[in-house]
């Protein structure tokens, strides 16, 4: 049955038929042509799809498109309009990534913890990006990255 879904894509207002069986994460990539949250597990273990659902990281595989009717859907490519914000740039000045397929859900993991809380420990940066999986760092590069952009009071979003 297809229905019509009213929400807020990157800032943008978005009108879009979707099926009650439609996940949010194809109709980001298929029908809005948002490409950062990727196609990994399905199962909602791995991070790729991660997407901030106002303002809360939600992985996009397991909401249903339906769902998202009325609210706000941030990626990557929303976070700011002017270029990478203060906290991607520590994430590049770092290296903290190397192949990239797990940066776009680690980075709004990072950017709802430091908006919930500038200046995290440690172990509260390894318990936000965990459920994001990450085959290339170790994630060491990643977690320092955030506890330096804490540090730098660094901009998580716009």
């Amino acid at each position: 049955m297809r229905t019509d879904v009213s929400v807020t894509i990157n800032g943008e207002p978005w009108l879009l038929a979707v099926e009650s069986n439609d996940v949010l994460l194809e109709t980001l990539r298929s029908k809005v042509g948002v490409k950062s949250p990727k196609i990994g597990c399905e199962r909602g273990d791995c991070g790729t799809c991660t997407v901030l659902l106002d303002g809360h990281t939600v992985r996009s595989c397991l909401v249903l498109s339906v769902e998202v009717d009325g609210h706000e859907v941030v990626t990557l490519e929303g976070l700011d309009d002017e270029g990478l914000t203060e906290l991607q740039q520590f994430f590049v000045d770092m290296n903290s990534f190397q192949c990239g397929f797990c940066a776009p859900g680690i980075v709004l993991a990072a950017a709802e913890l430091l908006e919930e809380n500038s200046r995290p420990s440690r172990e509260e940066v390894q318990e936000a990006i965990g459920g994001n999986l990450c085959r290339c760092t170790g994630y060491d590069p990643i977690i320092d990255a955030v506890l330096a952009a804490a540090d730098a009071g660094g901009r998580a979003t716009q």
